[in-house]
């Protein structure tokens, strides 16, 4: 019987490492299944499981059911699951790239990027190409249909899903008026984008100021930016619910956005909530233009 969940899990190994920066890599994994693995849109999310803590190997059943067996292991038994971009995905070669950002041996992921060598195996959770995008989900990159100006905000941890949003944009015909400001730890962290036009890219270099709040900077970015959208009051009456940042994911997705203006904002949890709040109720763009995304939270254990 063919299963109903249109995610599935993927063995696969390390086939190589490319290091993009001081602070991001390359990880593009390799094998016959991911023949089978699709990916909808440039900021498709996907689960990689990482050793456990006492350093064994993730080796998850296919199994339906195998969240609740994953959950039920001891804890120092049980796989690093995290969440990541899949970067680029050639299904037809077996291969997709997957962008870490290193910062030492602090967490799992990161510690995996740097000691992993090609052969060593991995588990991926990741759509199933039988499945459609509408069933899989998984991805917040929907912009209208009649898009004219985007406002990208990002991270290094976003970077590589505004990095697919930047290509996307760069093969149409005619792309749209972009803002993007993208907040990294240092100058050689600047990745090559795209060039048209319309298109504005501006790096904020955490190591180069005396800020040491995370997302600091791209909130005073935006804050300063001349916003590609009319600003009107009508934001100021809308009443935006609290989010305890600390406790619950600022997670908010627009909805049915008006022809024109779309926002994609990620990254620290407390950056995005102040831009959340400053993009509505300051700037009154429509709270359906924008994407508002905690992507991590500084002083929280992640990867």
């Amino acid at each position: 019987m063919a299963s109903a969940n249109p995610y599935k899990l993927f063995d696969v190994t390390l086939l190589r490492k490319t290091q993009l920066s001081p602070h991001m890599m390359r990880i593009t994994l390799c094998g016959s299944p991911v023949e089978e693995m699709a990916t909808w849109a440039p900021d498709q999310r996907v689960k990689l499981f990482f050793p456990a803590a006492d350093g064994s190997q993730s080796r998850l059943s296919q199994e339906e059911g195998w969240y609740a067996r994953f959950r039920a292991m001891l804890a120092d038994r049980r796989p690093a699951m995290r969440t990541y971009t899949i970067r680029h995905l050639r299904a037809e070669q077996g291969e997709v790239d997957i962008d870490f950002v290193l910062h030492g041996e602090t967490g799992p992921a990161s510690r995996w990027a740097l000691r992993a060598q090609p052969g060593d195996a991995m588990q991926i959770l990741a759509p199933d190409s039988h499945f459609t995008a509408q069933q899989a989900g998984g991805f917040e990159w929907k912009p209208p249909q009649t898009l004219k100006q985007v406002l990208l905000v990002a991270d290094a941890t976003a970077l590589p899903a505004a990095m697919g949003i930047l290509d996307e944009l760069a093969a149409l015909a005619e792309p749209s008026q972009v803002q993007a400001f993208f907040e990294v730890e240092s100058a050689g962290d600047m990745l090559s984008v795209p060039d048209w036009p319309g298109l504005s890219v501006k790096w904020l270099i955490r190591d180069q100021t005396s800020e040491t709040i995370a997302g600091a900077l791209m909130v005073e970015a935006v804050r300063e930016a001349t916003l590609p959208v009319h600003q009107s009051s009508a934001g100021r009456a809308i009443e935006l619910a609290d989010v305890d940042i600390d406790k619950d994911i600022l997670w908010e997705i627009a909805d049915t956005a008006p022809e024109g203006f779309y926002g994609w904002v990620a990254g620290e949890s407390a950056a995005v909530m102040s831009l959340r709040r400053y993009l509505i109720k300051e700037c009154g763009i429509p709270r359906e233009s924008l994407n508002l995304m905690g992507y991590w939270r500084y002083n929280k254990a992640g990867s």
